[in-house]
């Protein structure tokens, strides 16, 4: 799942709304996974001020794309992650694990593509 959009409406008749990462992230922590705030700003590494505007951003995107009957794609933003993000390219799912994986969680195939940018040492000594 890379995003939705309305039934009935060819996508490319569809303004779009993207929705960064990391607020998705903010907003998987919040309303699926039912943190705190605070607990939600601790996992993702960032102030519970910073996760507030993050989370609230999403919250408009997302009534945006609803009430508007607009796409919602997610996409792109400045996130680092301890987790590891995969896209399954056979079943377009979404995977995100605390460690590393070779198959698909939902489908068990071995066609991953990792979203994540964790940056490595190397990264930080030509910057």
């Amino acid at each position: 799942m890379e995003g939705f959009r309305p039934f009935g409406i060819p996508i490319k008749d569809l303004e779009p709304v993207i929705l960064l990462f990391e607020e998705y992230e903010a907003f998987r922590f919040c309303d699926y996974e039912g943190l705190k705030q605070e607990e939600a700003a601790l996992s993702m590494g960032v102030s519970r001020p910073t996760l507030t505007r993050i989370y609230e951003q999403a919250r408009k995107s997302i009534a945006k794309a609803f009430v508007e009957g607009k796409a919602l794609f997610i996409d792109g933003g400045n996130f680092h992650t301890d987790d590891f993000w995969y896209r399954c390219n056979a079943c377009l799912k979404l995977n995100i694990c605390e460690e590393a994986i070779h198959h698909c969680i939902y489908c068990q195939a071995d066609d991953l593509r990792r979203l994540d940018q964790k940056p490595s040492k190397h990264d930080h000594e030509t910057e």
